[in-house]
């Protein structure tokens, strides 16, 4: 095995371990409020320097990260991105690994003798630091929070995003589930949730699972019955798919106690394939996305 390829088999499974290791725990590495007291919001994804979002695996990782070292702000740079904003690392800081996809161009021959060239995907890895870690940035990087504004306001913009969804919820019984034949959302009454901000993760982990449909995303892990590696994919897919739309909407839900049955079956999933939570991270990165495509666009 070459260097490169140790390397990169290296990112897969480091994540994937650290991930696996929250897991035996019990806890859940992705629903946890690490952003609490910065400006940005209790809680919110990962941003670059520039206020872009991280997607996919990147958000897993950095949210670990700042878990682990007791990061308050959600800001992060490279070593030179951080000069170039005025400032320096602190002495001593340790960066944290962030990924991204890339290609090489590989030579085969094929059946009919002659050679061709394949580009070949895999993940190159950076180091990044947390505005924490950084001293003489612009002051907007380690704005602390003022009190939080009436929580009502917050989850009204969350029901307004659902709404613009104009997916089929219904309200009734006593179990949250997507139906793909009949394509609807079944909801729980309001009423019957321990608070606004869990009813507002479970819709969105029920809205990630809508996005799954073949009029959308159309997304397929071979699930053939209830409880098999297929299934837990897509339930792994559904609960960081919530847990990005809940940074995005500064909902902090709580744990939903009916998911704690999941974790042997992710797992075995985990277990078995290294690079499965990456997978399912950039499947959820894509259903997120695919929900805010669908609110209203704001005109100039």
């Amino acid at each position: 095995m070459s260097t490169a390829t140790a390397a990169r088999v290296d990112v897969y499974t480091r994540v994937t371990t650290r991930i696996i290791e929250e897991l035996e725990r019990g806890v859940r590495p992705w629903l946890k409020p690490w952003n609490a007291e910065h400006a940005a919001g209790r809680i919110t994804r990962p941003l670059r320097h520039n206020g872009q979002a991280y997607n996919g695996i990147n958000i897993l990782m950095l949210w670990a990260s700042a878990e682990l070292s007791g990061f308050v702000s959600p800001f992060w740079m490279t070593f030179q991105q951080a000069k170039e904003l005025g400032g320096h690392v602190k002495k001593g800081e340790h960066g944290s690994p962030v990924v991204y996809a890339s290609t090489f161009k590989k030579s085969d021959t094929n059946d009919a003798g002659e050679e061709v060239e394949a580009d070949i995907p895999f993940l190159k890895e950076y180091t990044v630091f947390c505005a924490d870690q950084c001293e003489g940035l612009p002051q907007h990087f380690y704005q602390m929070a003022t009190p939080p504004v009436d929580k009502l306001e917050r989850i009204d913009r969350a029901e307004a995003f659902f709404a613009n969804t104009k997916a089929d919820i219904r309200t009734g019984g006593n179990r949250a589930f997507y139906a793909i034949d009949a394509d609807y959302v079944r909801m729980p009454p309001f009423e019957s949730f321990r608070d606004a901000e869990s009813h507002a993760g479970t819709l969105a982990h029920e809205l990630t699972h809508w996005t799954r449909h073949e009029s959308r995303l159309n997304r397929e892990f071979g699930r053939k019955r209830w409880g098999d590696e297929g299934y837990a994919m897509e339930e792994l897919v559904a609960e960081l798919g919530s847990a990005f739309l809940c940074a995005d909407l500064q909902i902090t839900p709580e744990v939903r106690d009916d998911h704690a049955s999941y974790i042997d079956s992710w797992l075995k999933v985990l277990k078995d394939d290294k690079r499965a939570v990456f997978s399912a991270a950039s499947h959820a990165s894509k259903a997120v996305e695919f929900l805010h495509g669908l609110q209203p666009q704001a005109t100039a």
